[in-house]
């Protein structure tokens, strides 16, 4: 069993950070989560270079296009380096004016975090489609899994 990342709650504070300005449809949100030299690779395998290239195309695409919402699940925080952490999450999406998730969006989401002059950043931001091609059963438990996340309490 792996040990609790010392900065897990600094790191999940990250990753939420980031789905935030997502969510928000905000370039600089997303954009101030990332390191100056940051990556991020979207579900499209789309590739921004640099905190200040990501704030700007992020900009455009929210302001041409109706992005889906992000809902996610932490499912691990692991220390690589007293300063490197990975965290893996499982995304669904639910499409503007929706109130439910469109499976054929679901994606991993991996983040490398760096810890650069005492705060988190994320160095690399990589969306990958969860398709679960012939493991229907997969795809169905992870939308039921993010409905909870949904449902009243």
């Amino acid at each position: 069993m792996t040990a609790a990342h010392p900065h897990d709650a600094a790191i999940r504070t990250l990753y939420v950070q980031f789905l935030d300005g997502w969510n928000r449809r905000s370039g600089a949100g997303v954009a101030s989560a990332f390191a100056d030299d940051g990556d991020i690779i979207g579900f499209d395998g789309s590739h921004h270079h640099g905190r200040l290239a990501i704030a700007a195309d992020l900009r455009q695409i929210f302001g041409s296009h109706q992005t889906p919402a992000y809902v996610a699940l932490i499912r691990s925080v692991r220390q690589v380096t007293p300063d490197v952490a990975v965290l893996m999450a499982h995304a669904g999406m639910i499409p503007p004016g929706g109130n439910d998730f469109d499976p054929r969006l679901h994606a991993v989401h991996t983040m490398v975090a760096v810890q650069e002059s005492g705060r988190w950043k994320i160095s690399l931001f990589q969306t990958t489609p969860a398709a679960w091609h012939g493991n229907a059963e997969a795809r169905e438990a992870l939308t039921q899994e993010l409905r909870g996340l949904l449902a009243p309490q």
